[in-house]
């Protein structure tokens, strides 16, 4: 007889039903994410049969979110952080406060305390960080500009989280709750004041950040260089793991940053290094794995029984999750002007709940705060947001789709009162016939634009990130923000009158728009994009594009024209 292993037990079975399970989902045409939800639920202990270990699991899916965020860290530079910023902190902000109100509202009517409404408000209105990168990794548009500002905006929430798990707290006994409770957890640091406390969060935050920005994008580089010079994958893959597990868990005892945020500025100072892409493969796979443990905890956490003895309650919950916050996260991102895809975006990032509510919810409930109803309306409303939103996700294209159709609404909703929307009216005339019109200022655009002007090509940006379309302009030279599906957008490059398009969005962005609509207004024009595979290239010489480019294939291309061109000297 073996002795208990509930490590082991709660492992095998978490894995092999979320693969049962995930495999039926994807049959059915679901999304494999509600297999691991069920998957959870069927091995938690409001389910009779087997209960594995939900301590356990837990914190095993801590580790999934630590790795999730360390591999988003590697990804997302602090330039594009700060690229951003002036949408996610202010949508951010507003929108926390929009789906606070909300969710204290209903809670006040069910006859709730001023303290226990708050708490339900705030875990209500943050989302889960894994459940969106699972959605846009999926949908391959994690490095696009929507993609950019949907994870910046939950950075900020993060942020914003971590303030208020300090503070809450130190609050407790001004809302009605327990003072034993929020000395147990320390965060009053031996009863000082409100402000004190906010002020030492603060500065510790800020110590962290410093930190890794100063003395961690140099040290870590340098440390997987020397790591990686000794031949040793699986030491280089230990390097890895190592860094992300060992910073977050650092940034949280040392500075009380939560383990998630940690994560990801420990991803962050890794992208300096070159070797930040064979970083994220190696971790890839572990994961891929410790994420689906995220999900079978939710699973384990929900109660069946509270939908059929509250439906009424749930239902609420789920309408201000998935209706409530999602429109006021659309309705702030286009007062801040930005396109409409980039507001749908936002609004399905927006609309679920996860980690960080599950923390707030346990946090509430010790502080005798949020009742025990509160806490298993919360799991409800995760549970089912976390299934419903690849499917809001899905909706956006039919509804861009159907807002295309009707091009007044169109114009009302993306304000076409927007300075950025249009070239100044004192733009020199060469840039407005026979330029070249570029859309996508990103890392590849950057590029062409600087090879453009160096060959004193005259060129016209559109980009759908204001903050860049306000740096080109700063800088004397035309562009436009929107984006270049919409035909205003083109329209305001002058596209009827220019010589070539030239599309260098990222790879997941649909392109064959932007073709269509240059060719009803040019029909001569010539076209030059970035395309995402063979079969792309071959749409769009359907298309009449001039030239298509696709990674793999332009890299095939220089490499073999280098190998030939040697071997040609040679002889």
């Amino acid at each position: 007889m073996h002795a208990p292993v509930p490590l082991i037990a709660t492992l095998a079975a978490a894995f092999a039903l979320s693969l049962l399970l995930g495999f039926l989902a994807v049959r059915l045409k679901l999304p494999a994410l509600v297999g691991y939800l069920a998957a959870g639920i069927l091995i938690g202990p409001f389910t009779p049969g087997y209960v594995a270990d939900v301590a356990l699991a837990a914190e095993l899916a801590e580790i999934g979110v630590m790795l999730l965020m360390f591999g988003v860290g590697l990804h997302f530079s602090l330039d594009d952080l700060m690229a951003v910023r002036r949408i996610a902190v202010p949508g951010a902000a507003l929108q926390i406060a929009v789906a606070t109100v909300l969710g204290a509202a209903v809670a006040l009517a069910w006859g709730w305390t001023l303290g226990a409404a708050l708490v339900f408000g705030l875990a209500l209105s943050v989302a889960s960080t894994v459940v969106l990168l699972k959605a846009l990794e999926a949908r391959g548009i994690l490095e696009s500009v929507n993609g950019r500002i949907a994870v910046g905006w939950l950075v900020v929430e993060d942020l914003v989280m971590v303030l208020v798990l300090v503070l809450l707290p130190a609050m407790a006994p001004l809302l009605g709750g327990s003072t034993d409770a929020g000395a147990a957890h320390g965060a009053t640091h031996g009863g000082e004041g409100l402000g004190l406390t906010l002020v030492r969060t603060l500065l510790a935050v800020g110590a962290f950040v410093g930190l890794m920005l100063v003395v961690g994008r140099r040290f870590f580089p340098w440390l997987m260089w020397q790591v990686a010079r000794t031949g040793s994958r699986e030491l280089f893959t230990l390097s890895v793991i190592a860094a992300a597990l060992g910073i977050a868990f650092g940034a949280a005892k040392l500075f009380g940053v939560s383990f998630a945020l940690g994560a990801f500025f420990a991803g962050m100072v890794l992208r300096e290094s070159a070797l930040s892409h064979r970083a994220a493969h190696e971790s890839l796979p572990l994961r891929d794995a410790f994420s689906v443990l995220f999900f079978v905890s939710v699973g384990m956490l929900f109660d069946p029984m509270v939908v059929l003895q509250q439906p009424l309650q749930v239902l609420a919950v789920v309408a201000i999750i998935v209706l409530g916050k999602s429109l006021a996260a659309a309705a702030l991102v286009l007062l801040l002007r930005y396109p409409l895809g980039t507001a749908l975006t936002v609004s399905a990032s927006l609309a679920q709940i996860g980690e960080f509510s599950f923390i707030l919810a346990g946090l509430g409930v010790q502080l005798k705060l949020l009742p025990g109803e509160g806490q298993s309306l919360i799991l409800a409303g995760a549970l089912i947001s976390i299934a419903l939103n690849p499917l809001v996700f899905s909706a956006i294209e039919p509804v861009l789709r159907m807002l295309r159709r009707r091009p007044g609404l169109m114009r009302k909703l993306e304000r076409p009162d927007d300075p950025l929307s249009e070239l100044p009216m004192d733009t020199a005339h060469h840039y407005l016939e026979q330029q070249v019109v570029l859309v996508g200022h990103g890392r590849t655009g950057r590029h062409i634009a600087r090879a453009l002007r160096e060959a004193g090509v005259p060129c016209v940006v559109a980009d759908q990130n204001r903050e860049t379309v306000e740096r080109l302009r700063a800088q004397g030279l035309p562009a436009v923000c929107g984006d270049a599906a919409e035909e205003g957008t083109l329209i305001q490059a002058h596209i009827a009158r220019a010589r070539m398009l030239v599309i260098a969005v990222p790879e997941a962005v649909d392109v064959l728009p932007m073709v269509e609509i240059a060719r009803l207004l040019n029909p001569d024009i010539e076209i030059v994009l970035r395309g995402r595979g063979e079969e792309d290239a071959a749409l769009m010489q359907r298309e009449r594009a001039a030239a298509v480019f696709t990674a793999e294939g332009t890299l095939a291309q220089a490499m073999s024209g280098h190998v030939l061109q040697r071997l040609s000297q040679a002889h």
